[in-house]
């Protein structure tokens, strides 16, 4: 019997361990010393609410599947038929193959045929490895069609302090200054406005209580290296998700809508915001042989 996300690949080092499936070259399971970083899934069931999996070639809501790029009009299958948006990409239940495993890396990759909605052929990739600085994730496409192709990427990593409580008694720390504002009923942008004395700010770290967070954040402020954090603790465990200078954007959702509610909070780093195909905002225009390459990484404290 195959498991229903495919192979299993399990890398390890430095009391890290880490399970990667076949189907969507997703992150199922991610601990530290047995303790786990991420809320993950069972060997025998799918990814739920898109937990571990790859965003690309674009992260989040595309609206009603249509945009334009280069003057040609285009529609995507509704993949969220409910609000209907395409979501989260082409990838996420494709079977990856692996390019190479080691004890401590694996490189999985995919080529995603020109399709519906997406006439442009782009390798994929991405490379897990775990160190003693934990989990590192770099994600790329290369473009091998005879033009420009539109892309971006994120991924949908829960992270969890692994305490079997709700979420509501840790504390956040997110250095986003802008949230897009969205229509609640179908989860798109409308505006955008500074977090300063809302909900939404998180600068400071303060504990999450009862804020609901389905929300898209920018302007985050970063250290020299360009590197921005987002940190989750309770005073005893601290686990951050890092993300470089390619991810400018930030999804924050604490399943409120999910069974159980508020078990896990996703921390999504993103290259673009939602419906960025009809906005263009920091769409990437990737030229035939290009690649555009980004990294993200969760560590335990």
């Amino acid at each position: 019997m195959v498991a229903p996300s495919g192979e299993q690949y399990e890398i390890e080092a430095a009391g890290y361990a880490a399970t990667i499936t076949e189907s969507g070259a997703t992150l199922r399971l991610l601990s530290k010393d047995g303790r786990r970083l991420v809320d993950g899934f069972a060997q025998d069931a799918m990814s739920s609410a898109c937990r571990g999996q790859l965003l690309m070639p674009w992260p989040n809501r595309i609206r009603d599947g249509r945009y334009q790029f280069e003057g040609v009009s285009l529609q995507l299958p509704l993949s969220e038929p409910a609000r209907h948006n395409a979501s989260h990409g082409l990838a996420r239940w494709a079977a990856w193959h692996v390019v190479s495993h080691e004890a401590s890396r694996i490189e999985l990759g995919l080529r995603l045929v020109a399709q519906s909605g997406y006439p442009w052929v782009l390798d994929l990739g991405v490379v897990y490895q775990v160190d003693e600085g934990g989990l590192r994730v770099t994600q790329s496409a290369t473009n091998r069609s005879d033009s420009n192709a539109p892309y971006a990427s994120g991924a949908h990593p829960y992270l969890t302090l692994d305490t079997g409580s709700t979420i509501d008694a840790w504390t956040l720390h997110a250095t986003a200054a802008t949230v897009l504002e969205a229509d609640r009923e179908r989860m798109l942008p409308t505006g955008r406005a500074e977090v300063a004395g809302t909900s939404y700010d998180f600068r400071e770290p303060r504990v999450i209580a009862d804020t609901v967070l389905d929300d898209c954040f920018t302007d985050l402020a970063r250290a020299e290296d360009g590197i921005a954090t987002v940190t989750l603790s309770n005073g005893e465990r601290t686990v951050e998700l890092w993300m470089d200078e390619h991810h400018r954007w930030l999804m924050l959702y604490t399943a409120d809508d999910r069974t159980p509610p508020r078990g896990s909070i996703a921390i999504e780093p993103m290259t673009a915001p939602v419906d960025a195909f009809n906005s263009g905002e920091d769409l990437v225009s990737l030229a035939p042989g290009r690649t555009f390459s980004a990294t993200w990484g969760v560590r335990a404290r």
